[in-house]
Order: C-alpha cells, then structure tokens, then sequence
C-alpha cells in the first residue's frame, strides 16, 4: 500500500515540474516622439534626439510613478499581524520592489502610547519584521529591506483616545533615496 502511494504522489510530483508555464507575449514598445518625427521628416538625424540620458531619465521618471501611493499598514491593539485590508497594499510593495532590484526601503514599526517603552519597541519590531516577510513573498529581495522599530516614540497623532492610537500602530513603507 505505501509504494502505491509514494508512486502515485511521485507521479503527480513528476508531472506538476513537467508542465510549462504560459510564455508572456512581449507588446512592441511605443514609438517616441523623436522617432515618429524622423518618420516624418526623413532626417536620420532627427531621430538621434532622444539620447542614452533622456531615455535613463524617462525610465526613472516610470519607475518612480509606478511607487505605489498607500505607504503605511494598520494593526490593531495588541497585534503584529498584517491584516487582510492591508495585504494588497503590501503586495504591490513587494512586486514593485521585486522588479526593481535596486530600490531599497526601510520598513518602520510603531506602536501606541500604551504599554511599556520595551514592550511597544519590541511590538514595533514584530511589525516591521511581518511586513518585511509579505514583502519578500511578493518578490522584494531580503537584501533590499532593512527593518527599524519607533515603538511610540514617533506618533502621527498625539491626542489621548482610540481614533488617534489606531493611527499610531502602522508600520511604514519608506523608499530610501540612494
């Protein structure tokens, strides 16, 4: 009985690795303006327009709006798991991370006022470091992110009452010029 089973899982084992993803179809890239103009005119040099450092600077200039807007993640009291609301936001973070390897962020965990500087320090870590881990599931690289905990030193809101300590347990997402 137990090399019936351990055949049939290793056959379907064998056969999930045999089976080929779908290839992406590459979508031809916009013509630039330059060129369209070169088109137009027939001047070759027309063309030479856009040059290495226009096209690096359009790059960035892509690859900064792609940075997604949503930068913090909620918790609530007592707790350091990334909840369901905020599971997206995360993962665009790690995709955006994932496709460029050379961006670098600092997750920061913080806490309310209320509990001990230790406890709300460490808390803040536990925070970072789950934001992190979803991070590094959605493609960032671990070496891109680094982790710090604020505990409740740096509150957004300093009032006393729940609506503001709701926004002091986040975590945040902060891109590190380089």
């Amino acid at each position: 009985m137990k090399k019936i089973i351990l055949s049939i899982l290793l056959v379907n084992l064998l056969a999930a690795c045999a089976t080929q993803k779908p290839k992406e179809t590459a979508s031809e890239p916009a013509a630039a303006p330059a060129a369209t103009q070169a088109a137009d005119t027939g001047t070759a040099q027309a063309a030479q327009t856009t040059t290495a450092a226009d096209a690096a600077a359009a790059a960035a200039a892509a690859a900064a709006a792609a940075v997604p807007e949503v930068r913090s993640v909620y918790f609530p009291f007592d707790v350091d798991a990334v909840q369901e609301a905020d599971r997206a936001t995360v993962q665009k973070h790690g995709e955006y991370l994932g496709k460029n390897k050379d961006v670098k962020v600092r997750v920061e965990g913080n806490a309310d006022e209320r509990g001990s500087t230790e406890y709300n320090l460490a808390l803040g870590q536990r925070r970072a470091n789950n934001v992190k881990k979803m991070l590094i599931l959605s493609g960032a690289a671990a070496s891109q992110i680094e982790t710090v905990s604020y505990g409740e030193e740096k509150p957004r809101c300093t009032e006393h009452n729940e609506s503001c300590w709701s926004q002091n347990r986040r975590a945040d997402i902060v891109y590190l010029s380089k």
